[in-house]
């Protein structure tokens, strides 16, 4: 991880924002006016979908995949101007978040302004032609970072992009080299040497980063990564998560695999944590029981890492919207759904606390059904008991016996002879050691 990350991340939450479908106007100015209540959710950044030009060429859909970029130097004129985004990172700030913008270092689109002006800079396939080296994706060309004046290019780029935002979400990160990236960080760092950018890597899953290998092709593992990186994406240990809820893996192993990140990565390491992104289901369309879905929406907040929202999961949204038409978020509940944004402010709140950043972090499998979270300092101690398999009566925990401090209710919590009630909602304790 880079040597200068501050594990004060761990106490972020990231709101996730695809602003051509936040709104009916799809314009960044519309929306700004969604940012206080944005960050009366606990939100401390907001992260920005791709906002620049999309491709023709190959296009999916009718407006195409924001990942699909055009120019990278330019907005999409039916979303906004330099103004605009101005504006909306002044306000951002002004309410106490920081905004980071999707960069696309991958790919381009096959009309994008670097493939018409500088073809020698991108991967070609057997035939000599434009093309992907690992995946089908067809509204997209590979470039090729063997080309030192590619780098300068993209460094410029970021630097220019850095006047005006805080940091960076890096797609596909692991597949752009890595020194490129070291470079990258060290540069864009000189724009503003007061400001500490925030660069958050998708990596990826493990499955995938062996596929690439052994294709020949260049991929870094999330341990690599964050020698250039704040924060990486949890895509580990996410399909592990869904195991434990489909009951295919135990929740004892699935305990094994989040401990075992304290000694995989570096002290200091930051990891995002997710239900849903703009890439993955959502999770009121997964987890069919509320009672579920809020013990795991509590145990995500609860995680060692930052936390992401994207933008409609405050209110159950099922409904994926699409990359490439538009398909307006629903920024409301449905009669089937509720409005979870109390109940996602008080896990915010908690958030925030430096226990959560400083604190020894533990996961223990209870009974098969239920997580216990445990973090600890020299004078406090705070555990989080979720349920991620339906469970309600009297719980053997790994704590002491005592009084607890219930941080949902504020009501006293008493563990006797190591046994507590629990009643099947998430159970926030906390003592003064």
């Amino acid at each position: 991880m880079a040597v200068d990350t501050t594990i004060t991340l761990r106490n972020d939450i990231v709101y996730s924002i695809f602003v051509r479908n936040h709104t009916p106007e799809g314009t960044i100015k519309a929306a700004m006016a969604d940012l206080p209540r944005i960050r009366a959710l606990g939100t401390t950044i907001v992260w920005l979908m791709p906002i620049q030009p999309t491709g023709t060429v190959q296009r999916k859909g009718t407006l195409g995949s924001p990942y699909a970029i055009q120019d990278y130097r330019q907005i999409d004129p039916a979303q906004g101007t330099f103004g605009d985004l101005e504006a909306f990172v002044a306000q951002s700030h002004e309410l106490g978040m920081r905004v980071i913008l999707d960069v696309v270092y991958n790919h381009t689109a096959p009309d994008s302004v670097l493939a018409k002006t500088h073809p020698e800079w991108f991967y070609k396939n057997e035939q000599g032609q434009m093309g992907n080296r690992t995946a089908d994706w067809s509204d997209v060309v590979d470039l090729d970072y063997s080309q030192p004046a590619l780098w300068d290019y993209q460094i410029e780029t970021l630097q220019l992009w850095a006047g005006y935002v805080d940091g960076f979400r890096c797609d596909v990160a692991p597949m752009v080299p890595l020194a490129f990236w070291l470079k990258a960080r060290a540069d864009v760092a000189t724009v503003d040497p007061d400001k500490h950018y925030i660069w958050l890597a998708e990596t990826n899953h493990p499955e995938f980063i062996k596929i690439v290998r052994d294709m020949g092709y260049e991929e870094s593992s999330d341990a690599e990564i964050y020698q250039a990186f704040d924060m990486t994406y949890e895509y580990d240990v996410i399909e592990a998560f869904k195991a434990t809820l489909k009951g295919e893996l135990t929740l004892a192993e699935y305990a094994r695999l989040l401990n075992r990140m304290d000694v995989t990565y570096p002290k200091n390491y930051v990891k995002m944590r997710f239900l849903e992104n703009h890439d993955n289901e959502r999770a009121a369309s997964y987890m069919q029981d509320i009672d579920t879905r809020r013990n795991a929406l509590a145990f995500k907040y609860f995680e060692k890492g930052s936390m992401l929202l994207y933008a409609g999961e405050e209110f159950e949204a099922t409904h994926l919207p699409s990359l490439f038409d538009r398909d307006i978020i629903a920024l409301q509940p449905d009669q089937a759904k509720t409005d979870l944004s109390d109940f996602i402010q008080r896990f915010s709140a908690l958030k925030q606390d430096p226990i959560m950043a400083e604190g020894k972090y533990q996961v223990t499998d209870l009974n098969g059904s239920v997580l216990q979270v445990t973090y600890e300092t020299a004078s406090q101690q705070r555990v989080g008991l979720f349920a991620l398999q339906p469970f309600k009566g009297d719980l053997i925990v790994a704590i002491d016996s005592g009084e607890y401090t219930e941080l949902i209710t504020d009501r006293v919590a008493n563990v006797v002879d190591g046994i507590i009630a629990f009643t099947g909602e998430p159970l926030i304790l906390e003592r003064q050691l």
